[in-house]
């Protein structure tokens, strides 16, 4: 487990005192956070480093897990297509089944005893709604892409949302026309964490052997959980193309959650499709899967996201700090991260022939690789790495606390 002080070697002394001195304002106060799932996807991922650097900091900030059926899932999934631009409503029933599952898990958490709540995502926003004595500052922190809705699913969820008192997205262009305040906070990478931290050759090199990933052969990688959005078979016609002109494999690691009945179906679909190519490795669940993600991102050549929509995608972040370069799609939170013609290539998600080219380009030329991967660890050091976080959310909560 991190502590505060651990980042001073990256992020500098200062940064870490005044991190301290806004925490400080912060002590005796009770916040917690409630989300769908403790693993798999972003949103976990970041929730298990702040929590811990909160409470270090002196700040208690506790974790729920909001409990839900098969069912529930399914139907939160759903609404959260709906709301990154599919059209497929909820049925009466299934409005019900979100809004009673919520409600039943309002009464297990007692939610009314804390200073300060945060929810995130679609999956329990609407606990708000079944907190009959808000007296504390309820915080939505939404992690999707909602710069095209579909219009009922946003009709449906705007009431719940308007009952916040603030409302936290990733990108000027997810905002919408709401009651509460909105603010702007980018995620962030823990780079002390095992996917982060450099590891040894001896040791990647032994993990590309134990997933019969060949070490002498250049590959290319998308690490995403297997979801419609990230267009992991997309990727798959981005490698047919570009293995044509440069003799390369390709691997596709990620992963399921418990909040994402659909991971698994997309999952095998493409293993039965395209499992027994050689050339292709298809990597889900593995154990010591962060230390898997850490090689796979560093020894890439090039880390490709082709999402059709993403809320923000840390796995961009990820690559980047370690010095590959990746090419993305123009769509929501990547291009904050990566610098087109600088760090790596952004392009429309459907012009999977541009991809291809830059693709190519940069296994060809391993001087721009190196360019690329510098500038781009540089500006990840700069501007996405948990201190910063850490400081943007003390700063929201010092607004509505103090």
């Amino acid at each position: 487990m991190n502590h505060i002080n651990d980042y001073k070697q990256i992020v500098g002394g200062e940064t870490i005192l005044r991190i301290k001195k806004k925490a400080k304002r912060l002590r005796g106060k009770h916040i917690v956070m409630v989300s769908s799932t403790h693993h798999g996807g972003g949103v976990a991922e970041i929730l298990n480093s702040i929590i811990f650097l909160f409470n270090d900091l002196g700040v208690e900030c506790g974790w729920r897990i909001i409990h839900g059926t098969s069912d529930f899932f399914s139907i939160t999934k759903k609404l959260h297509n709906d709301l990154q631009g599919e059209h497929l409503p909820l049925t009466d029933v299934e409005r019900e089944h979100y809004l009673e599952t919520n409600k039943r898990f309002c009464v297990f958490t007692h939610l009314r005893h804390h200073d300060l709540v945060v929810v995130h995502d679609p999956q329990p926003a609407p606990l708000v709604l079944w907190e009959k004595s808000r007296r504390q500052p309820w915080i939505w922190r939404c992690h999707l892409d909602l710069s095209h809705p579909d219009s009922d699913a946003w009709a449906f969820l705007r009431p719940i949302v308007n009952k916040y008192s603030r409302v936290v997205v990733s990108h000027e262009g997810y905002k919408q026309e709401i009651k509460p305040l909105q603010r702007i906070i980018h995620p962030a990478i823990d780079p002390l964490s095992i996917k982060n931290k450099p590891l040894s050759q001896k040791e990647m090199h032994q993990i590309l052997k134990e997933y019969d990933i060949d070490s002498t052969r250049p590959f290319i990688a998308q690490v995403s959980r297997f979801d419609a959005w990230k267009d992991p078979e997309g990727v798959i016609r981005v490698f047919e193309r570009v293995k044509h002109k440069v003799s390369c494999d390709l691997v596709l690691l990620g992963n399921t959650a418990n909040d994402d009945p659909e991971g698994v179906e997309m999952y095998n679909r493409i293993k039965s499709r395209y499992g027994r190519r050689k050339n292709i490795h298809l990597l889900v669940d593995v154990p010591n899967g962060n230390r898997v993600v850490n090689t796979i991102q560093t020894l890439a050549q090039v880390v490709i996201q082709k999402s059709i929509r993403e809320g923000f995608g840390l796995t961009v972040s990820e690559a980047l700090y370690k010095g590959t370069p990746v090419v993305g799609s123009n769509v929501g939170g990547i291009p904050l991260q990566v610098i087109d013609n600088a760090s790596g290539f952004l392009h429309d998600p459907r012009d999977e022939q541009r991809f291809a080219d830059s693709v190519i380009k940069l296994l060809k030329d391993r001087k721009l690789r190196t360019s690329f991967g510098k500038r781009g660890s540089e500006y990840i050091r700069t501007h996405f790495l948990m201190p910063r976080l850490i400081e943007d959310w003390l700063d929201l909560f010092i607004e509505v606390l103090c």
